[in-house]
């Protein structure tokens, strides 16, 4: 049996990062609207592609992650994009691939300072719950409000980021992704 980090890998470095950026972008820009990376994660091995597409996208030298509990995640983002890992209190980007500990997770991690915000985190989590609870977001990137329906794994996420009453413009983004691919954002300062 063949590793999946001995595989390789058909992800372009440059061409689908690109592309991805570009979709990444879109969903930051637009609370709530899935866009689909599956197109990307597919080009990938592992137990968790669209998490390995995220992270050759996101991550290079000047950052840090946390695959919060996630030894084998963390293993295949450090062996495909040669990023340091960090602790939960200080990662630039932090994976949670088992959402029932995003709770332990979100008051842990970094959210930034009044003179410096963007030295947040983003969480970036799996999320492949059917989207069956109503929510209203408000904020940046949505006109007056906007009703969705969202998983209960991303309801419980954003209520428990909203309960941190950052002061603004602290807080953190979050972008949940789906096995299919199928992934939304909820930048840091859009609440229900």
């Amino acid at each position: 049996m063949i590793s999946t980090l001995s595989r390789k890998h058909n992800f372009d470095l440059v061409f689908d990062s690109q592309k991805m950026f570009r979709l990444l972008l879109k969903a930051m820009s637009n609370p709530a609207r899935i866009v689909n990376i599956h197109e990307y994660a597919s080009t990938l091995f592992g137990d968790q592609p669209a998490f390995l597409a995220l992270a050759l996208t996101l991550l290079d030298n000047n950052v840090s992650f946390n695959a919060y509990e996630d030894r084998t995640l963390s293993a295949e983002i450090t062996s495909l994009t040669h990023t340091k890992r960090a602790g939960l209190e200080s990662a630039d980007f932090i994976f949670i691939s088992v959402p029932d500990k995003t709770k332990e997770v979100i008051g842990s991690i970094k959210y930034g300072t009044l003179s410096n915000p963007h030295k947040s985190a983003t969480v970036i989590i799996r999320n492949d719950d059917d989207p069956v609870y109503p929510l209203v977001l408000t904020g940046p990137g949505i006109n007056e409000c906007i009703a969705v329906k969202v998983s209960k794994t991303a309801r419980d996420a954003i209520r428990l980021r909203d309960a941190q009453n950052y002061e603004y413009p602290q807080g953190i983004d979050m972008i949940f992704v789906s096995s299919a691919g199928e992934l939304f954002a909820i930048p840091r300062h859009v609440a229900c």
